[in-house]
């Protein structure tokens, strides 16, 4: 039961994090890259407007939640209830408390330390996030949503070389010691969306070829490469190379994938 509920505050929060923070940085590995989507619904849910009445109670609960803690201060049900609260309240600054703890008390529960690291990154806590993401990465260092909230915290503070730097040691690394190729793909993935943020674009195109080249069934390398070439006008190649991504990709991301082709139409 503790971690079912663990698994479902990760998802509310994970919604809610990206939903009010809005980061500028890896738009495509965050809305299409990305493999695990979170149900819409609950999304719907986390950021609905709380009522007055509602508020009040959960103002009550809370204070209740926080008087078990003065007694029990690692109560781990307490604070996941509080937690819930303050997500429920969109309540950012509220979360780290009680994430911190959290974070600390199930250090084999990652999503702690990584939900924690995006709180204080929205928060402008850049220290604090970075310090988090790397708990994450000193373990994990193929963790692919520690390395993309990193990659995209150096994003936001201007120092995208930080951010390849480490991209590329950690696709070395992964190379060496023979992880799955699909992770190391991943990886790469992130680091060829940083180089066409930064305008870099033959840079861009050369990692998603040589990621189409290791997995042909993979649709991300080639829908990547698409948007690429669209950004710098050459639609003519970007267009079969979008349809390509379609047929290969899983059913749950073939909306996006023609939408994109839609609103290409519609610029041209």
């Amino acid at each position: 039961m503790q971690k079912r509920r663990s698994n479902w505050v990760y998802l509310v929060i994970g919604f809610m994090l990206v939903a009010l923070i809005g980061f500028s940085g890896l738009p495509l590995f965050l809305s299409i890259f990305s493999e695990n989507q979170l149900d819409s619904q609950l999304y719907s849910a986390t950021i609905s407007q709380v009522s007055p009445d509602e508020q009040a109670k959960l103002d009550a609960e809370a204070r209740g939640y926080q008087k078990v803690l003065e007694r029990e201060p690692n109560n781990n049900t307490a604070l996941q209830g509080l937690l819930d609260i303050r997500l429920q309240q969109q309540d950012i600054e509220g979360v780290i408390k009680p994430l911190e703890k959290l974070a600390k008390l199930n250090s084999e529960q990652i999503e702690y330390s990584i939900l924690l690291a995006q709180a204080k990154q929205y928060l402008e806590d850049f220290e604090g996030s970075a310090t988090a993401y790397r708990s994450v990465l000193a373990g994990h260092p193929e963790n692919i949503e520690a390395l993309s909230g990193i990659t995209n915290l150096f994003l936001q503070q201007n120092l995208p070389e930080r951010a390849i730097s480490l991209l590329q040691e950690t696709i070395a690394q992964a190379q060496n010691e023979q992880i799955e190729t699909r992770e190391i793909n991943s990886i790469q993935l992130i680091l060829g969306e940083i180089y066409s943020e930064q305008e870099r674009y033959p840079e861009a195109i050369a990692v998603y070829e040589q990621v189409a080249i290791t997995d042909e069934q993979d649709f991300r390398p080639i829908l990547a490469k698409a948007i690429v070439l669209h950004k710098q006008g050459q639609d003519a190649e970007a267009q079969p190379l979008l349809k390509s991504a379609y047929s290969l990709a899983p059913a749950q991301f073939k909306d996006q994938i023609n939408q994109l082709d839609k609103d290409w139409e519609t610029e041209s």
